[in-house]
């Protein structure tokens, strides 16, 4: 890590964009993003599975240190999700129920962990939403060092300051702020068409043709 530095984030996305993207299940639109985002399967849900969506305002800090995380919570907007690369370490935690109620007390909008979680008995009861790589019962240090609103890495998931970021029960995602408007309208027409299928399947009406086509036309079936 170089220099220990804190800088401003220059940019916020749209809250009504936001919201759009809030209502839409994230591997839709994930699959508007040709499934090539990495970053969501290790980072679970450990609050009540009320979805996520905001602005990252992210923090790059030493494997269990949380020094920098508690000045993030401070500068952070509400609507924002503190996004934490901690390198993915597991064995101290970087948050518990004391800094979720602080984050929660200023409007914050969730918090991404890469890194462990404790009280995880307190955060599964909880509404704001908390995405963890993992929970254990060991504390943080606060010594440093770290970064507040630079580019970070979740599993190889690049979240910049002011990318959207959106969670549920199956994992979570960052948009990229200037594609965002783009992936949600592919999204919500995504979104749109799968309504549809499950109406169909409900009635008895869905037409499944295209498997046996899609069989021939690869050589699994004869013409």
């Amino acid at each position: 890590m170089s220099q220990p530095c804190i800088f401003e984030r220059h940019v916020q996305a749209d809250p009504a964009l936001v919201e759009r993207l809030r209502r839409i299940p994230v591997a839709n639109i994930s699959d508007m993003m040709m499934r090539l985002t990495a970053g969501g399967p290790r980072l679970r849900p450990m609050h009540d599975g009320s979805p996520m969506a905001g602005t990252a305002l992210t923090v790059k800090t030493r494997p269990g240190d949380n020094l920098f995380v508690h000045k993030a919570l401070d500068l952070a907007k509400p609507g924002d999700i503190v996004v934490v690369d901690a390198g993915g370490d597991l064995t101290n935690a970087i948050i518990g129920e004391l800094m979720t109620s602080y984050a929660a007390s200023r409007g914050i909008a969730g918090l991404v962990i890469n890194g462990s979680v404790r009280d995880a008995d307190f955060l599964r009861k909880a509404s704001l939403p908390v995405f963890a790589a993992g929970v254990s019962h060991r504390g943080p240090y606060k010594d440093g060092p770290g970064q507040i609103n630079v580019a970070v890495s979740l599993d190889g998931m690049v979240v910049n300051p002011g990318d959207i970021m959106l969670g549920d029960g199956d994992g979570v995602l960052c948009i990229p702020l200037e594609q965002a408007a783009a992936i949600c309208a592919a999204a919500e027409e995504k979104h749109s068409q799968e309504e549809q299928t499950l109406k169909a399947i409900a009635a008895g009406t869905l037409d499944t043709s295209w498997i046996d086509a899609m069989l021939r036309q690869k050589g699994y079936l004869a013409p």
